[in-house]
C-alpha cells in the first residue's frame, strides 16, 4: 500500500493532486487545515492536506487468465500444413471404474484443501495489511494531535503575547499624553520587561507598572519639626508660582490642625504687594510678620522669634536668568546661622514647560538642596512634569496644591493618586 500526503490551496485540490499522483482508486484517509503561524498569519490563507493511499497492485499471475491466454493462443495456431499429419493412436491403459471415481474425489479434495489454504493465506495477509495500514494510522493521527496541540499551545501563547503588547504600548500612549518625558517611560518599561511581561497577565502587568512608578516617586514628607527650634523653612522659585498662597495654606495647617506656634519673615521686598499679602495672612492667624531687606537682617530677626516652633521665610520670586536676584536668594539661605535648623521648599507651577522646570531646577540646585511643592493642579490635565521633574533633580515632592483656597487646597503629596492618573485612571 502506498500512502502519501498532498498540499493545495482547497480540500477539493489537494484531493485532485491525490488521484493524478496515485490514480482513481486513491482512498482518502485524512484531510487537515493547515493554518499559518508568525505576526502576518491574519493575512495568509489556511492550505490544506490530504493523506491519500492506493492499494499496491498483486504481481502473481492469475491463474484463470493464464489458462484463458493460452486457450486464446491456441486458436490462433494455424495446425494446416501442406500434408496430413497422422498421429498414431496411443492405447490408452483400462481403469477400473471404482478406481477412477475413487481418483476423482481425491482430486477434489486435494485442489479443495490447496484453494482452502491459498484463501487462509490470502486473508491473513490481508489482515496483515490491514494491521499494518491501522498501525500507520494511529501513529500519524496520534503525530497530528501532537502538532495541533503544540500550535494550539503557541496561538495562545503568541495570542497572550500579543494581547500584552497592545495593552503595554496603550500605557505608553497615555504616559506620552500625559507629558511624561520618553526617556523615563523606556526606562520604567525596560525595567518590566525584565520581569517577563510575555508571560503574565495584563492586570500582573498594570501591577508592576503601577508599582514601580510608586517607587521611583518615593515616599513624601510634610516639614520636619524635630530638631533644634525654631525651624525655618524657606520658600524659593519664580515669580507667579503662588509661593506667599503656599506660604500660608501651610501656616495656617501647622497653626489650627498641629497647634504649632508659627512666625513670617518676608524678604520679597521687590512685589509692593507681596507683603500686604502676608500681612492678610498674618493677621488671620494672629501671628507676627517681619520684612528684612539684607541677609543680615535674616539672623537678627531669628533672635526675636526664639520662642516660635516654625519661622516661613518668603523669598522674592525671580526669573532663573537673573543672575542677580539669583545671588541675592542664596546669600540670604546660607547666611543663616548654623544653629538653627532649615528646609528649603522649591515651588513649581505645574503648568511650566519641561524644559523651563529642568532649567529652573538646575538653577535653585545652586541656592540650596530643596523639596518640591507643586502648585496649580487645578489648571492643568497632565501631570506627567510631576514625575519628570522627580526624576530629573533627584528631590522629594512633598506637597501639591490644587487651588487658591487658604488653607484647603493643599495636601501631602499622593504619589498612589498621581500614578493613577499619569495611567489614565481618575
Amino acid at each position: 500500500m502506498t500512502i502519501k500526503k498532498f498540499q493545495g490551496a482547497t480540500e477539493e485540490e489537494a484531493i485532485e493532486q491525490a488521484k493524478q499522483e496515485l490514480g482513481e482508486d486513491a482512498v482518502v484517509m485524512n484531510v487537515k487545515e493547515i493554518r499559518p503561524k508568525g505576526i502576518l498569519r491574519t493575512f495568509k490563507k489556511s492550505l490544506y492536506e490530504v493523506t491519500a493511499a492506493v492499494e499496491e497492485k498483486d504481481n502473481r499471475a492469475d491463474a484463470g487468465m493464464a489458462l484463458r491466454n493460452a486457450q486464446k493462443t491456441h486458436e490462433t495456431i494455424n495446425v494446416t500444413a501442406d500434408e496430413p499429419i497422422q498421429i498414431p493412436p496411443v492405447a490408452a491403459p483400462a481403469m477400473d471404474p471404482a478406481k477412477a471415481e475413487q481418483n476423482a474425489i481425491e482430486f477434489i479434495k486435494r485442489n479443495a484443501n490447496l484453494l482452502k489454504k491459498d484463501e487462509v493465506v490470502e486473508r491473513e495477509r490481508i489482515e496483515e495489511k490491514l494491521e499494518n495500514l491501522q498501525s500507520i494510522l494511529e501513529k500519524q493521527m496520534a503525530a497530528e494531535k501532537k502538532k495541533e496541540k503544540e500550535e494550539d499551545n503557541f496561538i495562545k501563547s503568541d495570542s497572550k503575547k500579543n494581547d500584552n503588547f497592545a495593552f503595554v504600548k496603550m500605557l505608553y500612549a497615555t504616559l506620552i499624553d500625559n507629558e511624561v518625558d520618553e526617556k523615563y517611560i523606556n526606562q520604567i518599561m525596560d525595567e518590566i520587561e525584565k520581569a517577563n511581561w510575555n508571560g503574565n497577565s495584563i492586570d500582573h502587568i498594570l501591577s508592576n507598572i503601577y508599582q514601580k512608578m510608586i517607587l521611583k516617586f518615593g515616599q513624601p514628607h510634610g516639614i520636619d519639626l524635630t530638631g533644634v527650634k525654631p525651624k525655618v523653612v524657606f520658600f524659593v522659585g519664580p515669580t507667579g508660582v503662588g509661593k506667599t498662597t503656599t506660604l500660608a495654606k501651610i501656616a495656617s495647617r501647622l497653626k489650627v490642625d498641629q497647634g504649632k506656634k508659627i512666625a513670617f519673615l518676608t524678604a520679597d521686598t521687590y512685589r509692593i504687594a507681596a507683603a500686604e499679602q502676608l500681612r492678610i495672612y498674618a493677621n488671620i492667624l494672629d501671628t507676627s510678620l517681619s520684612i528684612i531687606y539684607s541677609a543680615e537682617e535674616l539672623n537678627h530677626g531669628m533672635e526675636q522669634l526664639e520662642e516660635v516652633d516654625v519661622v516661613l521665610v518668603d523669598t522674592a520670586g525671580f526669573s532663573h536668568k537673573s543672575q542677580t536676584l539669583k545671588e541675592d536668594v542664596k546669600n540670604l539661605i546660607q547666611s543663616l546661622d548654623a544653629r538653627y535648623s532649615r528646609e528649603t521648599y522649591l515651588v513649581l507651577s505645574a503648568t511650566t514647560k519641561y524644559n523651563d522646570l529642568k532649567e529652573i531646577a538646575d538653577i535653585y540646585k545652586e541656592i540650596s538642596d530643596y523639596k518640591i511643592i507643586f502648585t496649580k493642579l487645578d489648571e492643568t490635565t497632565t501631570y506627567g512634569n510631576i514625575l519628570n521633574i522627580k526624576l530629573y533633580s533627584n528631590a522629594e515632592v512633598s506637597y501639591i496644591t490644587n487651588g487658591q483656597n487658604v488653607p484647603d487646597d493643599i495636601e501631602i503629596f499622593n504619589s498612589q493618586k498621581i500614578v493613577k492618573r499619569l495611567l489614565g485612571g481618575s
